[in-house]
């Protein structure tokens, strides 16, 4: 078995970024997991979460080149964020499931390194509210030093009765222990419109990847 690690960024990011990146695996997760439905009833935790359509496939299994497939591509390859708001560093050399993430986030003009770890990884057949699916998701939590803490969930789902196929965000979130003052008052203003933000171009960059991507065959 090789060893060989391959780091890529979603797009391109400072030197700085890969000495942080190599940082993360000595870093613990910054808060106690817990379901989103007990951050949604706690006032101490902002829950979130999004749900958008994608172009439709026939009923039955995921179809190669399909929307699913594309959806599913560009969520394993974290494509689905916008650079001009995240920036991913990774090993994608490593199993999805553990691996480490390096966010480089920007925004009031600034850029953040913060450390996120992979988890809860499912690729495969399921079943929704009693009815066959395809389901591919997986979620990150924050590690010691990022801006926030919290859980953020992804997933691509195929129903396969109906052909239906969906992009889907969850979240929780409260803000970490900032030292730096300016950035704590800067996160304070900016923080939650970039986050809103982040959501809106997420699922309309998945709906615009999904469709151009599927309409070429999948390429």
């Amino acid at each position: 078995m090789s060893d060989a690690r391959r780091i890529v960024s979603t797009a391109p990011v400072p030197g700085s970024a890969r000495v942080h990146f190599e940082r993360l695996a000595r870093l613990e997760v910054n808060f106690t997991p817990m379901l989103w439905e007990q951050a949604d009833a706690d006032p101490a935790w902002r829950a979130d979460r999004r749900r958008i359509d994608l172009p439709p496939e026939p009923p039955g299994p995921p179809v190669e080149g399909g929307p699913f497939v594309v959806a599913r591509a560009l969520l394993w390859t974290y494509e689905v964020a916008d650079p001009a708001l995240v920036r991913a560093v990774y090993d994608a050399a490593a199993p999805l499931d553990g691996r480490d993430m390096l966010l480089v986030g920007r925004f009031a003009g600034l850029r953040f390194p913060m450390g996120v770890r992979v988890g809860g990884v499912v690729d495969g057949p399921d079943v929704e509210g009693g009815a066959a699916v395809h389901r591919f998701a997986w979620h990150y939590r924050t590690l010691e030093g990022h801006l926030e803490r919290g859980q953020m969930d992804y997933e691509v789902v195929k129903e396969e009765a109906s052909g239906r196929v969906s992009f889907r965000m969850a979240a929780y979130s409260q803000r970490g222990k900032i030292k730096n003052p300016v950035v704590r008052a800067g996160f304070a203003v900016f923080g939650r419109p970039t986050q809103l933000r982040f959501y809106a171009r997420a699922s309309e960059r998945m709906r615009r990847l999904t469709a151009e991507r599927a309409a070429a065959g999948g390429s």
